[in-house]
């Protein structure tokens, strides 16, 4: 894990106040989050888990995530309330190759924690952890379906890069349009430095 991952995450658990007055903390995935990162998992409306790559549902996979933490390579980073996981939003790094600079981002909350501003809580927290580690571009992948989410990273600042028809299949074989948004995250700061 990088130096600056690890300042980045001693400035967790941060508290955080959701649209309807409830509290929330924001911290990383730990090795005896098991139980409750499924429990979020299995929260998930089936018609939803069909487009998540891994398979959540069975719990070998998220005990294998939760022994194997690699902060440098793949940050989950959780919302909980009352000591209940209901969001996560993640951070996928390539520590080589040509998109090394590059964060892949991904979040998931759970449908009774909707519409309360978690979601774009975690993904402000995750886009300023990457800033921090150096990478230079965010990306994030949807369906076309999943119009809430493109709409909210847009909203961050996201724009769609590219659009593909019936490109990607969800678990049922069935095919999707895939978008891609990018996000540049160079500050204006460095913007600045590099103008004058």
């Amino acid at each position: 894990m990088s130096f600056s991952i690890e300042l980045e995450l001693q400035k967790f658990p941060k508290n955080v106040k959701l649209k309807d007055g409830r509290k929330a903390v924001l911290r990383p995935l730990k090795a005896d989050d098991e139980k409750d990162f499924h429990l979020l998992f299995q929260g998930i409306p089936e018609r939803e888990r069909m487009f998540i790559k891994h398979r959540v549902q069975d719990i070998k996979v998220i005990r294998d995530w939760c022994k194997n933490i690699d902060y440098g390579r793949n940050l989950p980073l959780l919302g909980t309330v009352d000591g209940k996981i209901v969001g996560c939003a993640t951070l996928h790094q390539r520590l080589g190759g040509w998109k090394r600079h590059i964060g892949r981002v991904s979040v998931l909350v759970h449908p009774d924690f909707r519409g309360q501003g978690l979601a774009t809580k975690l993904i402000t927290e995750i886009l300023a952890i990457a800033r921090e580690a150096g990478l230079e571009k965010a990306e994030a992948a949807f369906i076309a379906e999943q119009e809430a989410a493109v709409k909210m990273f847009a909203l961050l600042g996201f724009s769609q890069l590219v659009r593909l028809d019936d490109y990607v299949k969800d678990m049922q074989a069935i095919t999707h349009d895939y978008i891609l948004m990018g996000l540049d995250l160079k500050t204006d700061e460095e913007y600045a430095s590099a103008a004058g």
